[in-house]
């Protein structure tokens, strides 16, 4: 039979194991409570990371497929007029700058004249036209019309056959705003009213009043201005009208070069 003094032993041992185990599923709370908190940081972290690299790689991808992607994809397609004027010199890439000038030497039985085109404002055209003076499509070629009426004064070219119908066996769309004009020192693309440009162009040498219907492509420079003013100043035969027709003095493209 226990005493009264190994009853409060035992019941004080028995208190002692009671603290003890509190105090251990105490320390066990604590221990899980600080590995949620480092997981839930783990996760918190690598979140943000992955948010940071997905938004890092948007960018990069972003830029990447900017720095690729063409400046400007032009439509070159085949001319399905079974024009028998037209010459075969391929057919340059669509994918062509939008932006500074490129020169061009237009070469002449009267002289130079030297052609900037804009490629931000007319970049299929320009690329048509580059393209077709390292084709030496142009070389000793006529220029086979001129006009000299109170609305409209220019020398057209471009056609090798001399006809007036010809070009390339390809074709682009003319490209207009509406609000074009035509002054003096004008170089604009002549086209059929059909819509598309092809390799003739016309050299505004009086201002000129057109409808918006003619891609511009650039401009002429103060000495092919001249040369311009002696060939107008030899008329034309009025073949085609009064004031207009194929200049008195045949004028030849003898080459033309692309320059900066």
């Amino acid at each position: 039979m226990p005493t009264n003094k190994q009853r409060r032993q035992a019941a004080q041992r028995r208190l002692q194991r009671q603290i003890e185990r509190r105090a251990e599923l105490q320390r066990k709370r604590r221990r899980n409570l600080l590995v949620i908190g480092v997981v839930v940081a783990v996760i918190v972290v690598g979140g943000a990371a992955w948010l940071i690299a997905g938004l890092g790689n948007g960018k990069d991808s972003s830029s990447a497929s900017a720095s690729d992607t063409p400046a400007s994809t032009c439509q070159f397609t085949p001319d399905s007029t079974e024009n028998p004027n037209l010459k075969d010199v391929g057919t340059p890439s669509g994918d062509v700058p939008t932006s500074g000038l490129v020169n061009l030497a237009m070469n002449t039985n009267f002289g130079t004249l030297t052609l900037a085109l804009d490629q931000a404002k007319a970049p299929c055209a320009s690329a048509s036209f580059i393209y077709l003076a390292q084709q030496k499509f142009f070389d000793n070629t006529p220029c086979h019309r001129e006009t000299a009426s109170e609305g409209l004064k220019v020398l057209q070219c471009g056609d090798p056959s001399g006809t007036g119908s010809g070009g390339p066996t390809y074709q682009f769309p003319t490209k207009v705003t509406g609000s074009e004009t035509y002054p003096r020192g004008t170089v604009a693309m002549a086209n059929s009213g059909q819509g598309f440009d092809g390799s003739q162009f016309f050299l505004v040498y009086g201002d000129s009043q057109l409808p918006p219907n003619y891609t511009v492509v650039g401009t002429i420079d103060d000495a092919g201005l001249q040369v311009l003013d002696t060939i107008a100043a030899n008329g034309n035969n009025g073949a085609n009208g009064p004031g207009d027709g194929a200049p008195n003095q045949p004028v030849t493209i003898t080459s033309m070069t692309v320059g900066s």
